[in-house]
């Protein structure tokens, strides 16, 4: 009789186990987070560099200014492009695996 229930209990475990490993995880939601970074994080990281640039050009470091200025464009630039390339192979996939 104990055996019995024992493995009725085992089976009952094992089940609820397999219906948690098996269920369909849910899809992370990154909107509100890119949103964040792009209201808040970005500005400051800006003003920053901003603070440094015009600290640096009183100085009379125009060349490293300049050089500064042209680096962290550059690096905006890639950035975006991530970005692009992001949202273009999200299309990409659902045009090859859903046909939309």
């Amino acid at each position: 009789m104990i055996a019995i229930e024992l493995v009725t209990q085992a089976t009952d475990a094992l089940s609820s186990a397999w219906s948690i490993v098996a269920a369909e995880p849910e899809p992370i939601k990154t909107d509100n987070i890119v949103k964040f970074f792009a209201s808040k994080i970005a500005p400051i990281l800006l003003a920053v560099l901003g603070v440094i640039f015009i600290g640096r050009a009183s100085k009379g470091e125009v060349s490293k200014v300049l050089t500064s200025s042209a680096i962290a464009i550059i690096g905006l630039g890639f950035i975006a492009g991530a970005g692009v390339l992001f949202v273009l192979g999200d299309a990409l996939v659902k045009l090859m695996f859903t046909g939309e």
